[in-house]
C-alpha cells in the first residue's frame, strides 16, 4: 500500500473541530432525508440499505466507506458481462471509472447519485475520522495506477466527502484532471480553502452539476 511521501503531518486541531461540528450540523440537517432515503431503498430494492466498500485513507490506510446502496446487489456481475458485451461501455469505464447510463442502478440511485445524497452516511465516517468534510474522493485499490508518482499527494490527506474536484466539473472531467485536482488541493489546503470548497459544493449539489 502506497504511503504519503515526506514527512508526515497531522490535521490540526481547528481542521478536525470544524469537520466534527459541520459533520454534526449535516446530521441534523440531513436526517430526516436519510431516514427517507433508507425506507426508499429497503422498500423497493431487495438487499442491505448501506453499500460497504474498502477505500484507501490517509497514509494509505484502508477504511470502510459508507454510502447507500444504489445499484443492485449483483452489480459486480453486472459490470462484468457489459463490459465483455460492450466495447463503447468498456472504453468508457477504462477512462473515467464511471459509467453514465449504468444498468447496475436501482430506481431511487440515479435521484440520489444525481443529488449526491448517496454519500450521506460518510458523515459518519467524517466523526470516526476516517474521512474529512473536504479532501480527495476516497478511492478504490484499483484506481493506484491511475494517480502515478501522485499516489504520496492523495495519501496525505484525509479523503472528504466534498472537494476541489467535485467543485470542478466532477464526472464532466477527465480522470487526469480528478488526479491533478487532488495534488493540488493535497498541496495547498487550508482551512480558507476548505471553507470556499464547501461553499461552492451547495450550488453545484443543487444544480445536479457533473454529478454520474
Amino acid at each position: 500500500m502506497p504511503r504519503r511521501a515526506g514527512a508526515p503531518t497531522r490535521d490540526g486541531l481547528l481542521v478536525r473541530t470544524v469537520d466534527v461540528l459541520v459533520a454534526l450540523i449535516a446530521l441534523l440537517v440531513f436526517s430526516p432525508i436519510m431516514l427517507f432515503s433508507a425506507a426508499t431503498i429497503a422498500l423497493t430494492s431487495s438487499g442491505p440499505i448501506l453499500f460497504r466498500q474498502q477505500r484507501i485513507g490517509r497514509d494509505g490506510e484502508l477504511f470502510t466507506c459508507l454510502k447507500f446502496r444504489t445499484m443492485h446487489v449483483n452489480a459486480s456481475e453486472m459490470l462484468d458481462a457489459l463490459l465483455a458485451d460492450c466495447p463503447a461501455a468498456r472504453a468508457e469505464w477504462a477512462e473515467n471509472h464511471k459509467l453514465r447510463n449504468d444498468p447496475r442502478i436501482i430506481g431511487i440511485g440515479n435521484f440520489l447519485r444525481r443529488t449526491s445524497l448517496d454519500e450521506l452516511p460518510q458523515i459518519f465516517n467524517v466523526l470516526a475520522g476516517e474521512m474529512a468534510i473536504v479532501g480527495p474522493r476516497p478511492i478504490v485499490t484499483g484506481e493506484i495506477a491511475r494517480y502515478g508518482r501522485y499516489i504520496g499527494d492523495y495519501c496525505s490527506v484525509r479523503p472528504g466527502i466534498t472537494g476541489l474536484w467535485q467543485v470542478s466539473g466532477r464526472s464532466e472531467t477527465s480522470y487526469r484532471c480528478r488526479v491533478a485536482c487532488d495534488r493540488l488541493y493535497a498541496r495547498r489546503k487550508s482551512i480558507l480553502g476548505d471553507i470556499r470548497i464547501m461553499a461552492c459544493t451547495v450550488p453545484v449539489v443543487l444544480l445536479g452539476q457533473g454529478a454520474c
